[in-house]
């Protein structure tokens, strides 16, 4: 296999690394990364600037490894992005990797669950692997501080094995991991999205004579989560794995617009719709 691995936090964050060394035992791994944070900027492109793309040496670890994998390890290569995750999961498949299986993003350091999906860089990169048609993982650990990849390591590997001999349908897995020690797992859980975690706050600085704001995702959202969603399986200690798909089209209120719209389309229009 040929895995391409993405992030939102920056080549240097240790998630980035700790998912390279899983995967590097299963095939040939590629790190294509933004060269700083880019949490929160979901899946925005760069598109009316050039975006730089460079070599970037690999710690020592990593240096080894044979294209057969003969030693248990594949050789890693890995560029640095003056850009988003997006721009660097296209600039990847499209010009810098050729031929990828497997696209991965991650390991983040804070969880990607529910809504919050919309705006993490993680799984808003992994997408451009996912329309593509490569299969695609993003993965994330539910801590921020004093983050412990150990356990996603442990899965991300005979998941991405998982995926040698696949031949269903395109998927798109958000992966999960609770804030806990391996011996304190309940569970791995296959859960649906769930609503709402997190809230916004937003403080108010002076600056001179002006004023600026910042923007927080720190308010923790208390609703009781459906018992089969993301939240709550990290809630009871379990791994989630949640399938993903493209599209936020409501064709159920489709009826209750038209009914909205009335005679619009006759006013716009004047003729009968």
């Amino acid at each position: 296999m040929k895995i391409l691995v993405i992030n939102d936090d920056g080549i240097t964050a240790p998630g980035i690394w700790a998912a390279t060394r899983a995967l590097r035992q299963v095939g040939e791994v590629v790190v294509v990364a933004p060269d700083r944070q880019q949490s929160g900027v979901g899946a925005s492109l760069t598109l009316h600037a050039p975006v730089k793309a460079d070599p970037w040496s690999v710690q020592p670890e990593f240096q080894d490894g044979s294209e057969d994998g003969k030693d248990g390890i594949y050789p890693v290569s890995a560029f640095a992005v003056e850009g988003t995750p997006g721009d660097s999961c296209i600039l990847a498949l499209e010009n810098l990797v050729k031929d990828v299986d497997l696209v991965v993003s991650g390991i983040n350091a804070g969880s990607n669950v529910g809504w919050d999906v919309m705006v993490s860089g993680t799984v808003g990169g992994g997408l451009q692997g996912f329309i593509r048609g490569i299969n695609t993982i993003a993965i994330s650990v539910a801590a921020v501080t004093n983050t412990k990849y150990d356990i996603a390591e442990k899965i991300l590997k005979p998941l991405a094995e998982k995926f040698k001999d696949y031949s269903g349908d395109t998927l798109f897995l958000n992966v999960n991991i609770p804030k806990i020690e391996m011996s304190q797992v309940t569970g791995v859980r296959v859960t649906q999205m769930g609503s709402r975690s997190w809230g916004e706050n937003v403080r108010a600085e002076n600056v001179g004579p002006e004023k600026r704001y910042w923007i927080s995702r720190n308010k923790s959202i208390s609703d009781t989560p459906a018992p089969d969603s993301d939240i709550a399986a990290l809630k009871n200690n379990c791994i989630s794995i949640t399938p993903l798909r493209l599209g936020l089209g409501d064709d159920a209120a489709m009826p209750a617009l038209e009914s909205l719209l009335g005679d619009i389309p006759q006013q716009m229009l004047n003729r009968p719709d």
